[in-house]
């Protein structure tokens, strides 16, 4: 069915970022004052980090920002090239060649805004426990400067009113409210999905206001555990029962007459999903811990099977079991990758 499928059916909005991945000792974590398994904004004291990650460790390059590692792998899962396409902000650098480059090479059409006075943004990728953690520090640089600007260009308009689902990361709420307002009410005005994922506890925590704002025009909202409870936390749910958190968030102002879908991982527990009121939970394939290489980019190739889906109109438990597969097929590679000669045969 995914030959049937249009350009730029999907349109994602995110931080392109060049990855820099290494397995690391829990020294160097402590020394940087990090948590092992957390994502933040780098500030001065993270400037030595990956030039130390370099020196003392075997480091990866790996062309990455969370929207496009989904796009990446809804573009793997649907075999035809350019049904994604997304926009975000980069330097005119060696590295921006390297990110559109390997983005264009999985079939994403990415029509980046350019920065001619920042660098393009890295994600230092701290790996420890065997794989099982993954401690993300996002220096945006480029990426911060995407502006509503860059969706009023013609041919962007067009890429906008061409789309039918749209995706963007809480992340993005750091660097453009203003368009990811605009895009939101767009899509509640012409009737097309939304699709947002809470990205880290930190997004809620100091960009709450924001988050609020957009909440009522998102149909489909993603996260996990820690972020779920850091909603529940800020929004005084009074509860840490992840279920009934689901719940609560599913029942938070929306706009329109589709009720919003939530859908909270766990790790190797199982994925929760609240629709109109219904809760389902959907076992997690247990791989054995030899397998496990790095738990970086699962939560990006979640979305991404599940997107791959969705877009062809398949039913939910389709979305979630195709979900479910690609994140278990990623944490067996370094980094947001997958085996491009692999199928997904549903």
């Amino acid at each position: 069915m995914s030959s049937d499928l249009k350009d730029g059916t999907l349109l994602g909005f995110g931080n392109p970022l060049l990855d820099v991945l290494a397995t690391v000792t829990p020294d160097l974590l402590t020394k940087y004052n990090l948590k092992p398994n957390d994502a933040i904004l780098a500030d001065d004291s993270h400037k030595p980090l990956i030039p130390e990650m370099v020196e003392k460790f075997k480091v990866e390059y790996i062309a990455g920002g969370s929207v496009q590692n989904t796009l990446r792998v809804a573009q793997w899962i649907l075999k035809k090239p350019n049904v994604a396409a997304f926009f975000g902000c980069v330097g005119r650098d060696s590295n921006s060649e390297i990110l559109e480059k390997k983005a264009r090479e999985a079939g994403i059409n990415v029509q980046y805004q350019y920065s001619d006075s920042l660098p393009t943004g890295t994600c230092s990728v701290l790996v420890t426990d065997n794989g099982r953690k993954r401690s993300l520090v996002a220096d945006l640089s480029a990426a911060n400067c995407f502006t509503t600007a860059h969706i009023q260009k013609p041919e962007n308009k067009q890429l906008i009113e061409n789309a039918k689902f749209f995706y963007i990361s809480g992340f993005f709420m750091t660097v453009s409210q203003e368009t990811i307002l605009t895009v939101a009410k767009h899509a509640h005005e012409t009737s097309r999905t939304l699709a947002m994922n809470l990205s880290a506890p930190f997004i809620f925590q100091f960009f709450k206001d924001g988050m609020m704002a957009a909440i009522p025009y998102v149909d489909i909202l993603f996260g996990n555990e820690t972020e779920a409870l850091t909603v529940a936390k800020e929004l005084n749910f009074g509860t840490t029962d992840i279920q009934e958190i689901a719940v609560k968030i599913s029942e938070l102002k929306k706009e329109g007459s589709k009720p919003r879908m939530v859908i909270i991982t766990q790790g190797h527990d199982p994925v929760i999903l609240v629709k109109g009121g219904t809760i389902k939970t959907f076992p997690v394939e247990q791989i054995s811990e030899s397998k496990i290489v790095d738990t970086n980019g699962a939560g990006d190739a979640f979305v991404g099977g599940f997107l791959a889906q969705l877009i062809q109109g398949k039913e939910l438990d389709a979305c979630i079991k195709c979900a479910i597969w690609s994140a278990t097929h990623v944490i067996q590679q370094s980094g947001c990758a997958f085996d491009s000669h692999i199928h997904y045969f549903g």
